[in-house]
């Protein structure tokens, strides 16, 4: 697999007639940690082409003579204390500084983590990450696979949630029950820290679970996935503490779920990003006039921003090796643009093969809605004071992953209950 994706990259890279360094990185030490480091993750460029996730490695790229796979040597201390086996493959890294010697008279650019002593030409190694993210965009039969199976660990904790959301359950022992699920369907990791927010806490976009514990009558936002070899789910359910919706909740989660499978229909090939996420915004924006909230009509709520008082992220980001993976600029695409006053984490036209997570949301953000200025600008937009009953119900998200194809979208997570 490994071999046809650095076949691929050497097509994009060769008429580029620059020397090439996919830098896996090294791990970073725990301050005060003595010998203890984060939990070390190479860089995914370098992990999806050579397929080697130990640190130190180095990927080299001669546009006339391909690829050579440069890896530092298992040490005695990875023997004794990590219990590696075997040779670590490739060429001996210490052979790096010739080969660049050898190459000198030809630009470089250095992609990926950083290598102690080596520098690339900034314009060329920005040119090259570019073109390696696009190439990782689309994704290849195995990185579906993996995908499904992480999805196919998380839901196995999602099956379960309704035994533990429960008055008096802190969010802590919800995250911990269900992370540990993850794990006993499959999961080696969470693809991220994972979410569960109850009560106000719904409408913070990424709280961490905490010992505040749900009381009836609450919603609780939970936002997890388990990964595998790096690969990773990203669902995010909403539900009602003691299993019954109140009307607002209702309501709310009535106009969320509508305007969310619309945009998972969405997903189609060539259609814009950002396009997707204004449609959306206009679809929430009309629900939430529906509700008596806005006072505007869907096309004013977008055109003056307003929406983003209550949706302030974007639609979504692409998935697959790491939880945002090679989202970013369309090639050609070199600003960050705002759609309905959010700025996106992709700005592209979605391709065949293109893994998106579709995620709206509604939320009653207290730090949004209480600034004076917003209240001022959007004043006639918003109904302000029947709006005040709604902020302490907190927030929803409802998040599916998607995968782009030429018969139309394919929902991975739809077998999660939403």
């Amino acid at each position: 697999m490994e071999s046809s994706r650095q076949a691929r990259a050497a097509q994009i890279l060769t008429p580029l007639q620059t020397n090439v360094l996919v830098v896996a990185g090294e791990p970073i030490g725990i301050p005060g940690g003595q010998d203890q480091t984060y939990p070390y993750v190479a860089h995914p460029h370098y992990y999806w082409l050579s397929g080697c996730r130990r640190p130190g490695g180095v990927l080299a790229f001669d546009p006339n003579e391909g690829w050579s796979d440069f890896r530092a040597p298992i040490s005695q201390a990875e023997r004794v204390w990590e219990g590696a086996d075997g040779e670590a493959g490739g060429l001996d890294l210490a052979g790096l500084p010739a080969w660049l010697e050898k190459r000198s008279n030809r630009p470089l650019a250095v992609v990926g983590a950083t290598h102690p002593g080596v520098a690339g030409d900034p314009k060329r190694s920005q040119q090259v990450c570019r073109e390696i993210q696009h190439l990782r965009r689309p994704k290849d039969a195995g990185e579906v696979a993996m995908v499904a199976r992480a999805v196919e660990a998380s839901a196995r904790g999602y099956a379960r949630l309704s035994e533990w959301i429960q008055p008096g359950v802190s969010e802590r022992e919800v995250a911990i029950r269900l992370e540990s699920e993850f794990f006993l369907g499959g999961a080696d990791g969470t693809g991220y820290g994972t979410i569960v927010g109850s009560g106000a806490n719904s409408a913070v976009l990424h709280w961490p679970a905490s010992g505040r514990r749900m009381a009836a009558g609450e919603l609780v936002l939970i936002d997890a996935g388990g990964c595998i070899e790096g690969y990773t789910a990203d669902i995010t359910r909403v539900y009602p503490v003691d299993g019954q919706w109140n009307e607002r909740q209702r309501d709310l989660h009535a106009v969320l779920l509508q305007a969310q499978i619309q945009a998972v229909e969405g997903c189609q090939i060539g259609v814009e990003w950002g396009d997707l996420h204004v449609r959306t915004a206009r679809q929430l924006a009309e629900g939430l006039r529906s509700l008596g909230i806005l006072n505007c009509s869907p096309d004013e709520a977008v055109e003056s921003e307003a929406i983003a008082l209550f949706f302030p992220h974007g639609l979504g980001h692409m998935l697959g090796l790491g939880v945002r993976d090679a989202s970013g600029l369309a090639p050609g695409r070199h600003e960050v643009r705002t759609f309905a006053g959010a700025r996106l984490r992709m700005d592209l036209p979605l391709e065949a093969d293109y893994l998106v997570t579709v995620e709206p949301g509604l939320y009653f953000i207290p730090a949004l809605l209480h600034d004076a200025e917003k209240r001022t600008r959007h004043q006639s937009r918003v109904h302000w004071d029947a709006l005040e009953p709604w902020i302490e119900l907190g927030g929803m998200r409802i998040e599916d992953n998607v995968l782009v194809t030429a018969s139309g979208p394919r929902n991975l997570t739809s077998a999660i209950p939403k």
